[in-house]
């Protein structure tokens, strides 16, 4: 079925997709996993169609294709000590107070014939007491499932006597549709001799990366003491408000030998962007590259993303997406694919893949899209490519990105190289379709607005843009952007990139009334 065919429920207001961009559809389980396409109903066991009933199968919501639920993220003020009533704290977190739900560890265990090892959750704070038993079992999927993910490699590990650390993310999304973020770190443990490293995992309604790798700084500092020492400290973290963008809140903490410690911790002030860090996209791809990668993604095609590092694909994938604002990517979006899973790259449907490079060779055996090497080795950085990524784009719109792009080596922090790189591709948007809003006519009073496809591309001058938009507008995120600006055509247009639209039509009228 043509992806352009395809109405999608209405949801939530336009303001919210400054929170949304990582905001991914139905998948029971599985990590960022989304249900938005048709899938075909054929009985081929081999190539894509068996690919994608197998994975189906495993994750029985990827085949629903219903639309998630999207939490309203706007900023909040901290709240006062939390209370000891049960059903208080569950309200609590519910209304997105609590920093983390609970925090897990996976160590690997060795198999009952001792031939390999398999992740196993061998710690849980807090324990989830007094659950209903559909409740129960629902926990019981989604603790399997961080096993998985905290361990996408399989069975493959022996003991290690060295092992760098590393930090990745991946979002859990619910069959109610409601979406968590998984944050992992792997380390060694203390001790002596070999022996295999282990995972610390939190789960939180919150997506701010920074912030959750700061956290982890603590536990790892906890745990080379002891694992009784994590213990309080992530109670006091529990306990403590979630601070407003730009806020700081302080944790006390006490540690053997070194006594009290005040632990601060400061959110962003550009709070939607608070979960991605563009750096590792631009350290691993040249402006020119970024530049294919978004054009692949803004068509909603097939995209791999191939690294070594789970941390470099957990944050390159997050920043791809993330250059989409204020559109959201509705399709299929796993951050590190397990090997288990690696079938999903036979998918005839729109995808962003993470793959760790040792799959390599389960991958290059596709086409139809593009596969991107992150690797500090690689020969060559798209493997497999369609071949038009260069003219997707207008010419004169990529050389404006790219100037743009390139004032980020003059700004001193992440937040400021964020806001640099965010806005010269929201400028993009803004100079293609920001003249959206003129096109959509109120049917009748206080009704719901229709939006004028046609009129709305005749309208752009440029043809090289025109050509663009045209094919812009036939997926299906800019299809669930126009049905959110229809439903509320009542109200005021919010958000950033509604200011970005004024600023621009503001400086095009000066700049016309200069030329008279």
């Amino acid at each position: 079925m043509s992806e352009t065919a395809i109405r999608r429920r209405k949801g939530p207001g336009l303001t919210n997709f400054m929170s949304r961009w990582s905001e991914q559809p139905k998948a029971n389980l599985t990590s960022d996993v989304a249900g938005k396409h048709t899938i075909p109903s054929g009985h081929d066991e081999g190539g894509r169609q068996g690919a994608l009933k197998r994975f189906s199968a495993r994750f029985p919501s990827f085949r629903k294709g219903k639309r998630d639920k999207v939490k309203d993220v706007e900023p909040t003020e901290p709240l006062g000590p939390v209370v000891a009533d049960n059903a208080s704290r569950q309200h609590r977190y519910a209304s997105g107070q609590y920093f983390f739900e609970y925090l897990v560890v996976v160590s690997l265990k060795k198999t009952k014939d001792g031939s390999s090892y398999e992740p196993q959750i061998t710690y849980q704070f807090p324990k989830r007491d007094g659950m209903a038993k559909f409740q129960k079992e629902e926990e019981e999927k989604t603790l399997k499932a961080l096993t998985l993910f905290c361990f996408p490699e399989g069975i493959n590990w022996a003991p290690l006597t060295e092992y760098h650390s590393e930090t990745f993310s991946f979002v859990l999304t619910e069959v109610d549709g409601s979406r968590r973020n998984g944050y992992c770190r792997r380390l060694l443990p203390g001790g002596k001799g070999a022996r295999p490293p282990e995972a610390y995992c939190i789960i939180s309604t919150l997506a701010c990366f920074g912030l959750f790798s700061k956290i982890f700084d603590e536990v790892e500092k906890r745990r080379q003491i002891s694992m009784a020492m994590i213990y309080p400290f992530m109670q006091k973290l529990r306990e403590a408000p979630f601070p407003a963008p730009g806020n700081t809140v302080e944790i006390k903490s006490f540690i053997p030998e070194s006594g009290t410690e005040i632990i601060s911790l400061t959110r962003p002030l550009d709070s939607w962007l608070e979960h991605v860090n563009f750096a590792t996209l631009f350290d691993c791809l040249t402006d020119a590259e970024v530049l294919l990668v978004f054009a692949s993604a803004i068509l909603e095609r097939r995209i791999v993303f191939i690294a070594d590092e789970l941390g470099t694909l957990s944050q390159v994938i997050h920043a791809v997406a993330a250059l989409l604002y204020p559109f959201t990517w509705q399709h299929t979006l796993i951050s590190i694919v397990p090997e288990i899973l690696i079938d999903v790259v036979m998918a005839p449907t729109p995808y962003l893949l993470g793959v760790q490079k040792r799959l390599l060779d389960q991958v290059t055996d596709q086409s139809d899209l593009l596969l991107v090497d992150l690797s500090e080795d690689k020969k060559e950085t798209f493997i497999v490519s369609i071949g038009d990524e260069s003219s997707i784009l207008p010419p004169k719109l990529q050389t404006e990105i790219l100037e743009e792009l390139s004032n980020r080596q003059k700004v001193l922090t992440v937040e400021e190289m964020n806001r640099v790189v965010s806005e010269a591709f929201l400028h993009f948007f803004v100079k293609t379709v920001g003249h959206y809003s003129s096109y959509v006519r109120c049917s009748r009073a206080g009704g719901q607005g229709v939006f004028e496809k046609r009129s709305f591309y005749k309208a752009i001058d440029s043809k090289t843009t025109r050509h663009f938009v045209k094919k812009f507008i036939q997926t299906q995120m800019f299809d669930l952007f126009i049905q959110e600006v229809e439903q509320q055509q009542a109200g005021p247009q919010q958000g950033i990139f509604h200011r970005k639209i004024l600023e621009y039509q503001e400086k095009k009228r000066k700049d016309k009334a200069k030329n008279h």
